[in-house]
């Protein structure tokens, strides 16, 4: 009876899955790999061997998540990351306005000549003076007080707002922490906030036009595939929005 019942296991197992598939998630990367998609990571060229998995069994991958009602998208600058739906198993989380605004300022970080010039190292500060050359104060102090102005006391608030926004951000793979300094190279996964910029002349500028317009805000065009605020949520995330939600 043991011997028929693993007969039958086996054929089960053959049945839904692929001697690929089989490969791939008995793979010694795959439970780690598997556990920072769900988190919300995307995986770009950088992260050598979790990308390769991702590339040689693509279509494999991409039918194992479906059964989560979550699609695994590989970007056009050739990133990985999942994307739920709205009837996904996998738990969901929303960015905030300001973490879109900061990845969108990363975004045309990564596309202008300061990275080169940088070597593609940045600070926290230096991003935040970007974020306020580039982007209306009055609106990011709002995010922080309500108000279009606000004091030195509240642009501190601001600055430790957006290291936030990075720290976030740093967990879904858009940026890459250079030890204890403060710096950080961008990915070319921040290109996630830069997607509707893909297609036209000048990216850089009409990434810029975003920003100044305040437009950190971005739907898909099918709903039912999420939006570019959505993500897997870490449990990083639900204890950052607790702790905020406590603050407020």
């Amino acid at each position: 009876m043991v011997q028929r019942y693993k007969q039958m296991s086996s054929t089960d197992i053959n049945e839904y899955m692929s001697d690929k598939l089989a490969k791939a998630i008995s793979n010694p990367l795959f439970p780690a790999l598997d556990s920072m998609l769900r988190a919300g990571r995307h995986i770009s060229s950088e992260d050598l061997d979790n990308h390769a998995l991702l590339s040689d069994f693509e279509i494999e991958l991409s039918s194992f998540y479906q059964r989560y009602n979550t699609e695994l998208v590989k970007a056009p600058e050739g990133f990985f990351y999942l994307r739920p739906r709205s009837t996904s198993l996998i738990g969901r989380s929303v960015l905030s306005e300001l973490d879109m605004l900061v990845g969108k300022v990363l975004c045309f970080l990564y596309l202008s000549p300061e990275r080169l010039a940088h070597e593609g190292i940045f600070t926290n500060q230096e991003l935040y003076e970007e974020l306020l050359a580039l982007a209306d104060e009055s609106k990011l102090m709002k995010l922080v007080t309500n108000r279009a102005t606000g004091s030195d006391l509240d642009k501190e608030k601001l600055f430790e707002k957006v290291r936030t926004s990075l720290r976030r951000l740093r967990r879904l793979g858009m940026i890459i922490n250079i030890g204890e300094t403060g710096k950080f190279s961008i990915s070319e996964s921040v290109f996630r906030f830069g997607a509707d910029v893909r297609v036209g002349d000048d990216m850089r500028e009409a990434q810029l036009r975003l920003i100044r317009d305040g437009e950190a805000v971005v739907h898909t065009k099918e709903p039912s595939q999420g939006s570019l605020l959505e993500q897997p949520a870490s449990e990083e995330d639900q204890a950052e929005e607790m702790i905020e939600e406590g603050e407020a």
